[in-house]
């Protein structure tokens, strides 16, 4: 049979997703597949905003039984769908019985499942099938699309899944559960849950929860092996907010960079190794580490770098074509690096360089600091004098006991040109909620506001 399977294992009747502490059958999906694909329109492509992982699953592989593709951009604001509208007409949208609607034409999941049938057959795709878009926003704020096609999805996924299986001590992911904090229509969540459980062998809860007793339930109510799935912001939340946490197996971190000392907290505290992922738009998931381990990073199998510093390409195993990283490697050999920050974080100040992701990475592990960041202002909102401001939030300090504490803990890990001229204390910062990142352009928008309104 030409193409590659739709889900892989012979057992039909392993769970793929549990909902509520109930399973979901390999088989039921197959059903379910088949019955969401011939109500789906003739042509696509698909915007799929299901929120339950499980049914977004089935949106995949509807939408490719029907020779579409999967539209995943970077959030589903009115604005962004229309931009979607104008780049690819055909457009239709997916979605919860509950969910608001788009201004697409919609259809909505049964409530009910299909009847799964005995004789199940997996079908194939071919490798060739554009599965998924995932679109960034380009210089002009028009969506870029970036084309994942079946074949190198699969053969990354096979990577990522022998790679944690690996950490595990276990020869496959059959029989491990995961739960996520992270959205199946973000690319990270897309790969380590849905593409995982689908050709990796794992199941998944199917929900999304976001707060730390929410994480804590599921993950109790998971069946081990059990592997939280998670970002540093989502993970640092959850180990401060002193809940008891269930053991695991494994934690997955990825989205920013994670320091060693967050790293540790969730190894003793979730009684489980952590591992990091390295990846991009462009190339997909790329390496992985223990930053428990040491601070070097490792590619997946058959990938290998080229290049060094700010110019470095990797090439290799799911990458045909040699693919630029965004960020400044150190590459120790063609199959080792050390990531120094990304190419666009990097600043230069009185003739020094360093990152912002560095210069957080040390504001993130001052005592009291929750979360923190730093902003290099444009020169008029400065008064003429480039210099760093710090956000932080510290509940527990007064704004000057913060600044003080910040200066003289900075003042013995950075050089002195990147010390902040001001630390602000504010109760959060603008992070994304699904992925705890603070997007360039939202970040320097409130951080104007806030300065603006902290001086008045």
């Amino acid at each position: 049979m030409n193409g590659l399977p739709l889900i892989a294992g012979d057992d039909l009747d392993a769970p793929l997703a549990w909902r509520d502490g109930r399973p979901i059958a390999r088989r039921q999906y197959l059903a379910d597949v088949h019955a969401l694909a011939t109500r789906l329109p003739a042509a696509g492509p698909m915007l799929n905003v299901t929120a339950d992982r499980y049914r977004f699953a089935v949106g995949l592989g509807a939408a490719m039984l029907r020779g579409q593709s999967n539209l995943m951009p970077p959030n589903h604001t009115s604005d962004t769908v229309s931009r979607l509208r104008e780049l690819f007409p055909g457009t239709y949208g997916l979605a919860d019985a509950a969910a608001p609607g788009l201004a697409l034409p919609l259809i909505r999941h049964d409530e009910q499942p299909a009847s799964a049938l005995l004789d199940a057959n997996v079908p194939h795709v071919a490798e060739a099938m554009l599965a998924a878009q995932v679109l960034t926003s380009g210089s002009t704020g028009a969506p870029v699309p970036h084309a994942k096609y079946w074949g190198l999805l699969t053969r990354n996924t096979r990577a990522g899944a022998q790679r944690l299986a690996r950490e595990m001590g276990c020869t496959s992911l059959a029989g491990i559960t995961l739960v996520a904090t992270v959205p199946p229509q973000h690319m990270y969540g897309f790969e380590s849950t849905v593409l995982i459980a689908l050709l990796g062998g794992a199941s998944f809860d199917t929900g999304r929860p976001f707060y730390p007793a929410d994480i804590a339930r599921a993950l109790e109510r998971a069946p081990r092996p059990r592997m939280l799935v998670t970002t540093p912001f989502h993970l640092k939340m959850l180990l401060d907010s002193g809940l008891s946490l269930p053991a695991i197996d494994l934690t997955l971190c990825a989205t920013a960079p994670l320091s060693p000392q967050l790293a540790a907290r969730a190894e003793v505290a979730l009684a489980a190794p952590l591992m990091e992922i390295y990846g991009c738009t462009e190339a997909g998931q790329v390496a992985s580490r223990r930053p428990t381990a040491g601070i070097e990073w490792h590619t997946y199998d058959g990938l290998r770098l080229s290049g060094d510093g700010a110019e470095t390409c990797v090439q290799g195993g799911h990458v045909p074509q040699a693919v630029p990283l965004a960020d400044v490697i150190e590459v120790i050999e063609a199959s080792t690096f050390r990531l120094l920050g990304r190419s666009n974080d990097l600043i230069n100040i009185a003739g020094k360089r360093s990152s912002l992701g560095h210069l957080n990475y040390h504001l993130n592990m001052i005592p009291g600091v929750h979360d923190g960041a730093f902003w290099l202002p444009p020169d008029d909102v400065a008064g003429g004098v480039v210099r760093l401001i710090a956000f932080a939030v510290a509940p527990e300090l007064t704004p000057q006991v913060l600044h003080d504490t910040v200066v003289k803990t900075l003042r013995e890990r950075i050089d002195a040109a990147f010390l902040p001229r001001r630390v602000i204390r504010v109760p959060s910062l603008p992070r994304e909620a699904t992925t705890g990142k603070l997007p360039a352009q939202s970040f320097a928008a409130w951080a104007e506001r806030t300065l603006t309104t902290a001086k008045s």
